[in-house]
């Protein structure tokens, strides 16, 4: 059979902590992650690395492995004598035996693989995973569904981590914040040897709206009016999260003023119902597209008009 240096696969020297192993685990297996490494032999790395780590990093597969003795990486050797007692093998019949069937060899002939066996044949849960979910206000405010797609890690038959695709639905709550987790049990990892799957955690975050800024449970938005609807008030359409409505300008409408909708922002605890403001902004045409008529009407308006709006000017300077 071939021999695998799986200390020479991680990196690290055969005297090596579990820390160190557990480090270069994790640097490689990003590195040759299938989702991440352009190197066309980049799976066949990952693979290797994680069989390395699954054996280091257990302390009696270690020692089992390092009972074997040190060879390079390919050299044919000959099973100890253990195994070709149990499986009575030939010389001549190593080829197709993996590292594997002689670890089993150790725990079948040791007292201690006892132990090791009662171990792999406990059940041991699924790890919890968590991911993050873009959600609008439209999102919440109507209490929408939305796909959560999610890559995980599941193992094989061998043991070995690939990634797969899911897709869950969930709905979002109406009264959902920033930050928000949504538990879906026994949607994470899968357990092993009858464990119970782990849990997948739902993230909500709110993505930045066009219109509307969020505080609390309350929307605000900016509300573009031209000088004479200011002065003279007028009824125009708002947008909101339910639709458009009308909204009355009362005539004297001042710039940064703070116009309220009742009950037009998200919905809150306990039955509650924030509310949309929007603020006052005093837009002026851009001198460059007006036409020559509505230059001629604000040349009349700044000789006809008697308001002054630094009429304070004057009575500081007093």
């Amino acid at each position: 059979m071939k021999y695998k240096d799986y200390y020479q696969a991680l990196g690290v020297e055969r005297t090596a902590q579990l820390a160190d192993i557990k480090k270069a685990y994790r640097k490689l297996a990003h590195q040759y992650h299938p989702d991440i490494s352009k190197d066309p032999k980049g799976e066949e790395k990952f693979k290797e690395v994680a069989e390395a780590y699954a054996t280091l990093k257990d302390s009696e597969k270690r020692k089992e492995y390092d009972s074997l003795g040190s060879r390079p990486t390919g050299d044919n050797f000959a099973p100890p004598p253990q195994w070709q007692s149990q499986y009575g093998a030939g010389a001549s019949s190593f080829d197709d035996v993996d590292l594997t069937d002689i670890f089993s060899a150790f725990r079948g002939a040791s007292g201690g693989g006892d132990n090791a066996r009662r171990r792999a044949s406990s059940a041991i849960p699924g790890d919890d995973y968590v991911v993050n979910v873009a959600v609008s206000l439209e999102d919440i405010y109507a209490g929408r569904e939305t796909d959560v797609k999610v890559e995980m890690p599941e193992f094989d038959s061998n043991g070995l981590p690939h990634r797969v695709s899911k897709t869950f639905r969930v709905t979002v709550p109406k009264e959902a914040v920033d930050d928000q987790r949504l538990r879906l049990p026994a949607k994470g990892g899968p357990g092993r040897n009858g464990g119970k799957p782990g849990d997948l955690y739902v993230v909500l975050k709110i993505t930045p709206h066009p219109l509307y800024e969020l505080s609390g449970r309350n929307l605000s938005l900016d509300l573009p009016l031209a000088p004479w609807e200011a002065v003279l008030g007028t009824t125009i359409e708002v947008p909101t999260l339910a639709g458009t409505v009308e909204l009355s300008i009362k005539p004297g409408t001042l710039s940064n003023q703070k116009l309220r909708l009742a009950k037009r922002g998200l919905a809150g605890p306990a039955g509650l119902i924030g509310d949309l403001y929007a603020v006052v902004r005093i837009v002026v045409p851009d001198t460059a597209t007006i036409s020559e008529s509505d230059r001629t009407l604000y040349r009349q308006l700044a000789t006809e008009s008697t308001f002054s709006p630094r009429q304070h000017f004057r009575k500081e300077s007093k």
